[in-house]
């Protein structure tokens, strides 16, 4: 038997493992960085900013949050083609940060937990859905608010107290509502009011509208030059014809509010001209459906029918800064592939008045939310 035995060439060998160039080497450490932290922001958590005041006082303007994807669990990405770091629009040129040709269905990893009440939860903003200014649902303006409804709950607002089911919902800690303020004539100490945070206009030389908390307005009636303090409360059946669903039979503002039920996955609702306005945007333009009236007939996709089955869960979120908050009391429901995540805490807080040694409110470093 013969056995032939080819030599390994070990030089060849040696000359195919060449250095990488330090060129070669920032191009692999920027790709691996920049796949990392989408991964991590896409998957886990990401950092957001607060730019108004709707949730005062429970997070602040200058508030730097972190927002966990995981706790709801991770919503896949719809419009894969995206440049890494902008959400819809590329710096400086305010172009688009996109490519919306190519959409992929919503779906959603398993989560630690249901959106429940009371969570502080990141959105995208329903209202754009069918806007001028059209972007696909996880391009779209990220919002923050408070789930005070989850699906399936029946809501109503009564002189600005939230019920839920039945009963009254918790107030949060530092939510704001407008008062009217009256004083004996003496001038407020401005350097105080500031010192507390507190948003003031006057209507005349005695009275004021004073933005505020519950705790607050307890203190200031003690004040001696102040001879009252009234929440100011719009009338129920005072008709707003900005409050959802913008519809005259409902008499509704937003102090004095429903009840209506949050539509939640595998509801069906029984379809009448009475409640349909309620409920059409969320048939239509969020689940995607052709509804027609003809008469006193009601038409999904064409076909005559009285009631219809939610594909969706969908929420109810207002802001803690009742009277200073776009939310839902005025576009109505926010559909469950909208959620982005929960708020969990706040890293940075940055005053932009405050003075050179006092921008960072360090007291808030590292605060969780309530």
């Amino acid at each position: 038997m013969n056995l032939n035995f080819r030599k390994k060439n070990t030089t060849n060998t040696d000359k195919s493992k060449k250095k990488k160039s330090a060129g070669r080497e920032w191009f692999d450490a920027i790709l691996f960085a920049v796949i990392a932290a989408t991964l991590i922001r896409g998957l886990f958590i990401e950092a957001y900013t607060i730019p108004t005041g709707s949730m005062e006082k429970t997070l602040l303007v200058g508030d730097f949050l972190f927002v966990s994807k995981v706790n709801y669990g991770a919503r896949t990405t719809m419009t894969p083609i995206s440049f890494p770091f902008a959400h819809h629009s590329m710096p400086i040129t305010g172009t688009k940060a996109y490519y919306d040709g190519i959409k992929w269905d919503y779906h959603r990893l398993p989560g630690l937990e249901d959106v429940k009440r009371n969570d502080v939860v990141v959105f995208n903003f329903p209202m754009e859905a069918d806007s001028p200014y059209y972007r696909p649902v996880d391009k779209r303006e990220n919002y923050i608010k408070r789930c005070v409804a989850a699906a399936g709950d029946t809501l109503s607002i009564v002189n600005t107290q939230v019920f839920v089911n039945g009963k009254a919902a918790e107030n949060p800690q530092f939510g704001e509502t407008r008062y009217f303020v009256k004083s004996d004539g003496t001038d407020f100490n401005p350097q105080k009011l500031e010192d507390m945070d507190i948003e003031v206009q006057r209507s005349t030389a005695d009275d004021y509208i004073f933005n505020m908390t519950s705790e607050d307005a307890k203190l200031i009636r003690s004040w001696p030059s102040v001879k009252s303090v009234t929440p100011m409360i719009r009338p129920a059946n005072d008709y707003e014809p900005q409050i959802f669903p913008y519809n005259p039979r409902f008499k509704w503002n937003e102090d004095n509010f429903g009840p209506l039920i949050v539509p939640k996955k595998g509801w069906t609702v029984k379809l009448d001209s009475t409640n349909l306005p309620l409920y059409q945007r969320a048939i239509t333009i969020y689940e995607g459906n052709k509804l027609e009236q003809s008469g006193n007939d009601i038409l999904i996709n064409g076909k005559k029918t009285d009631s219809y089955t939610f594909k969706m869960n969908y929420y109810w979120m207002m802001g803690d800064n009742r009277h200073n908050s776009l939310d839902s009391r005025y576009w109505g429901f926010v559909p469950e592939d909208h959620i982005v995540g929960k708020a969990l805490f706040v890293w940075m807080s940055w005053d932009t008045n405050g003075s050179f040694l006092n921008k960072i409110r360090w007291s808030r470093l590292l605060g969780g939310i309530n």
